[in-house]
């Protein structure tokens, strides 16, 4: 027979998972209304431990210039390392610069070019990742790590399954991505067969800022600018 009993002190457990629903709503209303009114924008994601002296950084600072001179703004993470490169070239360049910034205990803090009225906090990562997808354009995903890792296979599920409208996922740095899109290719499509031959053209691989920007605007030339969803 089955064993129902509870751990002990299970009973004794009080909580206010019914009260953060409150908390959830206001996130979400905050980011909605401040968001809707930022036009259309790409989001640059990467690393926060890259240096400012580091390639990638410059990068993205020069990636960054572009999408703005070409009529988009930028959202970034709002912290360090990549994230920082990305709001610093939209504000050298002069145009929007958004940061979703996250409670984190280590590494996220906000940089210095973000605008004033488009820095928003959130405590919760579901729902800034709503953001990301709702209002970008496009992702532009640098080197980075497990956060990096976790906003680019979201995007491509929620595009795969028809949850959102296409956008450009656009990968930059063929070193250090070739790999992940050759073991997509070779291990989930041609020896497994876990996807479908065409959502490997979700993805695209360029190493520089004139590259980016050529797929973005090939892209809208065919799909309008609109939220995702």
């Amino acid at each position: 027979m089955r064993n129902e009993s509870k751990p002990k002190g299970w009973n004794e457990i009080k909580t206010n998972d019914s009260w953060a629903i409150f908390k959830i709503m206001g996130e979400f209303v905050s980011g909605f209304e401040k968001l809707s009114r930022i036009g259309p924008c790409v989001s640059i994601f990467g690393s926060a431990r890259t240096k400012p002296d580091e390639k990638y950084y410059k990068l993205a600072v020069a990636i960054a210039e572009k999408i703005v001179e070409n009529g988009y703004g930028v959202i970034t993470g709002g912290g360090p390392g990549i994230m920082e490169a990305g709001n610093k070239g939209a504000h050298l360049a002069g145009g929007t610069s958004v940061g979703l910034n996250i409670d984190l205990p280590f590494e996220q803090h906000d940089n210095p070019y973000i605008d004033s009225d488009k820095s928003i906090d959130f405590d919760y990562f579901f729902v800034r990742k709503v953001m990301f997808v709702k209002y970008s354009q496009g992702f532009v995903v640098l080197p980075g790590g497990f956060g990096t890792l976790d906003e680019l296979f979201e995007s491509i599920t929620l595009i795969q399954t028809h949850k959102i409208d296409r956008f450009p996922i656009i990968l930059v740095g063929t070193e250090y991505w070739q790999g992940l899109f050759d073991w997509i290719k070779n291990t989930l499509l041609d020896t497994f067969q876990t996807i479908s031959p065409g959502d490997v053209d979700l993805l695209y691989l360029v190493d520089t800022e004139d590259e980016v920007l050529e797929v973005l605007n090939n892209f809208y030339k065919e799909y309008k600018l609109s939220p995702n969803f």
